[in-house]
């Protein structure tokens, strides 16, 4: 498998002995990619066996400290570790400032490159592209300029049919366009189709995030027919009253969003402290959507 997401952390606020605050890692075509990094994340990726040196690109959805107050330490122990390699660091509008003031204060960090790609709020569109995976941001509805994120595969090349392709007596010579999708035209002017000795790729698969957000429809279009969708569901449907006011969301709701999106998959999570149980969440939820998942801690899920 190569799309996969281990849960870090699942709770909301701060973290307990079961839960830790918002942290996830993601797997995606030789891409290491961390989202969001709340306090305790590099014990959780210790842990749960997360080589956190080869993270390649984090991404912070907003600026409240159970997403990001783990990110200083993190960075630092990379330096410590003898990281010379840059890092890609997502986030909104003050990450820069937030992580160099620590590293100004504490004179901790004068190592590896780090390029900063700040987003504007409201910000939409593409923030990294490769030719492996492309990953888009979306805003939500959070007390703060909240970013949601989209990671998507990109189609690999075409398999080759051997068989087919023998028959034809080209030269091997032609195979990597072949496999690339062009047709070709050998010296003697024998003319093969791609579609005729090759195969389709597999299909590409995509993983949405969706942190703190109240019940949002707007970003419904950019979840549109996502493979494995995580939303947040810090309260029950008692609670609906709460979840407006501080601008979170109900497990309901997190399964009103995935229905209305044609997710195929629902992972909830940022789970308020107050629940001893999450059997109320998962009932309410299954109730609009079936396919339904509530992680624990090092839960890895195969997009």
């Amino acid at each position: 498998m190569s799309f996969s997401v281990t849960i870090l952390g699942s709770g909301a606020a701060v973290p307990t002995l079961k839960r830790g605050t918002t942290s996830q890692f993601v797997s995606c075509q030789q891409r290491s990619i961390l989202i969001d990094c709340g306090e305790g994340t590099q014990i959780q990726m210790r842990k749960f066996k997360v080589k956190f040196q080869g993270i390649q690109i984090i991404l912070i959805s907003h600026l409240h400290g159970d997403h990001v107050f783990g990110l200083c330490g993190l960075i630092s122990t990379m330096q410590l570790l003898g990281r010379k390699e840059a890092i890609i660091v997502v986030g909104p509008v003050g990450i820069k400032e937030f992580l160099m003031n620590q590293f100004k204060i504490t004179g901790y960090y004068n190592g590896f490159p780090i390029d900063f790609r700040e987003l504007e709020p409201e910000t939409s569109g593409i923030v990294f592209e490769d030719k492996c995976v492309e990953i888009q941001t979306f805003p939500l509805s959070h007390r703060i300029q909240t970013q949601g994120y989209r990671i998507n595969e990109k189609p690999g090349k075409r398999g080759l049919d051997k068989e087919a392709f023998d028959e034809t007596g080209i030269s091997t010579s032609y195979i990597q366009k072949l496999i690339s999708g062009e047709d070709v035209v050998d010296n003697e002017g024998n003319i093969v189709k791609s579609a005729d000795v090759t195969y389709s790729p597999k299909p590409t698969k995509s993983y949405a995030f969706c942190s703190d957000t109240a019940y949002h429809t707007p970003i419904i279009e950019s979840l549109k027919n996502v493979d494995l969708l995580y939303h947040e569901a810090t309260f029950t449907d008692h609670e609906s009253e709460r979840a407006t006011e501080t601008f979170h969301s109900t497990a309901k709701q997190a399964a009103t969003i995935a229905l209305k999106s044609n997710a195929k998959r629902l992972i909830l999570g940022h789970f308020s402290a107050r629940y001893i149980t999450l059997e109320i969440h998962k009932e309410e939820a299954q109730s609009i959507f079936e396919r339904v998942f509530i992680p624990e801690d090092g839960e890895l899920f195969y997009v």
